[in-house]
C-alpha cells in the first residue's frame, strides 16, 4: 500500500486506476484526475511520498568469450537505466553483470551487487568476483545457485543479456514468477535461445517477455509495460479477477 501524492489518500498499487514514471519512481493514484495533476507538477507532489526506485536486474554470463559488440550492450544496459532512475541488480559477479553495474555507475546510477559468499574476503577469494562498481553488496551466503533466487526476486524486471546455465537458471525463475522479462536480441546464448524455450515449456505463468536488440530501447519499453499494467502483477502469489476468471496474462511483446 502506498499514498497517491495529490490527494494523500491509501492506494493499493496494484489497484490504482493510474500511475505514471518519475525520476526512476512509480508514483499510484486514486484516479486519472489526480494523475494529471501531478503530470502538471511532478516536482510538488513526488516529494510528498518517499516510495522507493524501480529495481532492474541485469542477468547474464559472468565468464567466456565476449564480443566487443555483446560488452558494449551489457554496458549500455545499466547506463540506459540508470539515466531512467532504475536501480541496476545483479548478481556481482564479472563478465557482462560487471559491465552492466559499471555502465550505471558511469551515469550516476545505483548498482546492487548480490553476492553468493558469506563475506568480502569470500566473494573475493573464494568466487573469485569483483567488489568494484557496487555501490551495496548483499552477502547470501547461499551459494550461485540459491543468490539467483535473491536476484530475481529483489527485481521489478529482468533483463537476459547472452547468459549460459546460471542465466538460464535465473529467466526460469523470472518466468515461473510472472515478472516482466526483457531479452537483449541478438546477444547470444541464452537470450537467443529463449523463444524456443518458451514454446517448450508451454506454461502460462504470467510472465510477459518483451525482445529488444537496442539496450535503451529495451529499458523504455520495460517501464512501459510496467507502467502500463505488469505493476498489477507484482508476485506469482497475487491474483486479480482476470486471473480468477481463467483470463491469459502470458504475453510476448515483439515491438
Amino acid at each position: 500500500m502506498t499514498i497517491d501524492p495529490v490527494c494523500g489518500k491509501f492506494v493499493i498499487e496494484r489497484k490504482a486506476k493510474a500511475t505514471a514514471f518519475y525520476k526512476g519512481r512509480l508514483f499510484y493514484f486514486c484516479s486519472q484526475k489526480d494523475r494529471d495533476r501531478f503530470d502538471a507538477d511532478p516536482e510538488v507532489y513526488a516529494a510528498k511520498v518517499k516510495g522507493g526506485a524501480l529495481t532492474l536486474g541485469v542477468m547474464g554470463a559472468a565468464s567466456g568469450e565476449f564480443t566487443p559488440e555483446v560488452l558494449k550492450a551489457a554496458f549500455d544496459l545499466g547506463a540506459a537505466a540508470a539515466r531512467k532512475g532504475l536501480v541496476v541488480v545483479t548478481g556481482a559477479a564479472p563478465g557482462l553483470p560487471w559491465e552492466s553495474a559499471r555502465g550505471a555507475q558511469s551515469e550516476g546510477g545505483l548498482s546492487v551487487g548480490v553476492s553468493p559468499a558469506l563475506s568480502l574476503d569470500e566473494h573475493l577469494n573464494y568466487y573469485k568476483s569483483p567488489a568494484d562498481h557496487f555501490d551495496v553488496m548483499i552477502y547470501t551466503g547461499s551459494g550461485l545457485m540459491g543468490r539467483e533466487i535473491v536476484n530475481i526476486r529483489s527485481s521489478d524486471m529482468v533483463a537476459i543479456i547472452n547468459g549460459h546455465s546460471g542465466t538460464l537458471g535465473e529467466f526460469s525463475i523470472a518466468y515461473d514468477e510472472a515478472k516482466l522479462i526483457g531479452v537483449v536480441e541478438g546477444s547470444g546464448g541464452i537470450a537467443d535461445t529463449i523463444p524456443d524455450l518458451v514454446k517448450a515449456i508451454n506454461k502460462d505463468t504470467g510472465a510477459l517477455i518483451v525482445y529488444e536488440a537496442d539496450p535503451e530501447r529495451l529499458i523504455d519499453r520495460l517501464i512501459d509495460e510496467y507502467m502500463q499494467g505488469h505493476f498489477r502483477h507484482p508476485s506469482i502469489l497475487v491474483q486479480d479477477d482476470y486471473e480468477k476468471k481463467g483470463g491469459r496474462r502470458l504475453r510476448q511483446s515483439v515491438g
